[in-house]
């Protein structure tokens, strides 16, 4: 058992806002009231001046594993979840090999249920991410993939995606995809024809590699009534896109990562490879249509694309530096810093974005914090302020936000209602 008493309790999913006593027993929430006593004997987290949220959901992480393990593994990547209060994680499946088949899939998955969280993972869309053979989808399903995704690809063929689409619709799973056209972009990871691209004397990635995929996409997905999420999304037409589409199909979602609604290409001049990422960082403009587009529901999941990358790796010219920056450890304090404190969304929307919207749309028996849902807790600061540090619980450090004084401070994270992180 374990009792939490006087936190402040957001609750998105009922709507729920308040001070509140918590008691958990046998992983469960079983008591959520006002000026409940705790029970004799029962470890007590004083919680006052707290928030307690539902445990945080990514939907967008890259635990490289298998394949990549120098750049992170399944133990540090859960490792660093805790630490920014996650106790759900979707796994992204371009590892090596890619999660095209049952048998890698349910290693990844069996693995995962020793770890301080709720490990999940999508399958491949097409085999070996070629983007020309579906992958056996119903077999993946059978086996416990969340979705199916070919990340850090497009799927070019519209039929590919179209059939994709039918056969996930039938699986009651979404497919997520990636939308960045490679025949329009010079080189990835910075901005077509924006400043930091004329700094590094480059051509770089034009919006209309990513939004002119949108279109295409969310018609796609529009037309067959299919659950489809565009990834990290970095335009402002993007948004409209998606926005257009979503008013009359609710079916279609999108993600917003913490670095592209707090950061623009000015970044990538400043902090170099470490502002590297795919789709690249954008303009002010891009950045605040991404936050519209949070305030107004047309983007409801906040992402990470936790992306670790090793030191030496980053520390390549910039054209050959791969794409990609951790996010686990800080999402929570951005979406405060740039979401919450400017007044651009309440803390219960924001927490929305990271609760109850990702276990929804991924179908998870998480993001509530109600009597008989799983006791997922996450409990933080608001005010406190931290300084990003240089190390980090992931067994990488590729952030542009080292050195950075952010709000909000991770001090207990409970998993099956055991503390799993204390701070």
């Amino acid at each position: 058992m374990l009792f939490i008493h006087n936190c402040y309790l957001i609750d998105p999913a009922s709507d729920t806002e308040g001070r509140r006593d918590i008691l958990i027993d046998h992983g469960r929430f079983v008591k959520i009231q006002k000026n409940l006593m705790a029970p004799a004997g029962v470890p007590v987290i004083d919680a006052g001046g707290m928030i307690a949220c539902p445990g945080l959901i990514d939907t967008h992480s890259h635990f490289r594993d298998p394949g990549f393990t120098y750049k992170e593994d399944l133990a540090t990547g859960a490792e660093a979840a805790i630490k920014g209060g996650y106790t759900s994680i979707i796994l992204m499946a371009n590892t090596k090999p890619p999660v095209d088949s049952a048998e890698i899939l349910s290693d990844i998955l069996a693995r995962g249920r020793t770890l301080p969280v709720h490990l999940y993972s999508c399958a491949n869309v097409t085999k070996g991410m070629a983007g020309q053979t579906l992958c056996d989808l119903e077999t993946l399903a059978d086996c416990g993939a969340a979705g199916f995704t070919d990340d850090g690809l497009p799927i070019m063929d519209p039929e590919v995606l179209t059939q994709a689409l039918i056969r996930a619709k039938a699986l009651g799973l979404p497919v997520s995809l990636h939308e960045e056209d490679k025949r329009l972009i010079s080189e990835n990871g910075v901005n077509g024809g924006g400043k930091a691209a004329e700094a590094l004397g480059l051509t770089g990635s034009p919006r209309e590699a990513e939004y002119t995929l949108i279109a295409r996409d969310v018609a796609i997905a529009a037309s067959l009534d299919a659950p489809l999420c565009v990834q990290h999304i970095s335009t402002a037409e993007g948004v409209d896109y998606v926005r257009k589409a979503r008013a009359a199909h609710p079916c279609i979602h999108a993600e917003a990562t913490p670095h592209h609604f707090s950061l623009t290409e000015d970044a990538v001049i400043t902090k170099g490879t470490l502002a590297k990422v795919n789709p690249p960082l954008r303009t002010e403009k891009d950045r605040l249509a991404i936050i519209r587009g949070l305030q107004d529901g047309t983007i409801d999941l906040i992402a990470t694309d936790h992306a670790p990358h090793a030191t030496y790796e980053k520390e390549k010219p910039f054209v050959q530096a791969p794409s990609g920056m951790i996010g686990l450890e800080t999402a929570l304090s951005l979406a405060i810093k740039h979401l919450v404190q400017p007044g651009h969304l309440t803390m219960l929307q924001m927490l929305a974005c990271l609760t109850c919207n990702p276990a929804d749309f991924y179908h998870l028996d998480a993001g509530r914090v109600e009597v008989g849902a799983p006791a997922d807790l996450t409990i933080f600061d608001p005010d406190q302020e931290w300084t990003v540090p240089t190390e980090f619980a992931s067994k990488s450090c590729n952030s542009p936000f080292i050195g950075d004084r952010l709000p909000g401070v991770v001090r207990f994270t409970i998993k099956d209602g055991e503390i799993v992180y204390r701070r």
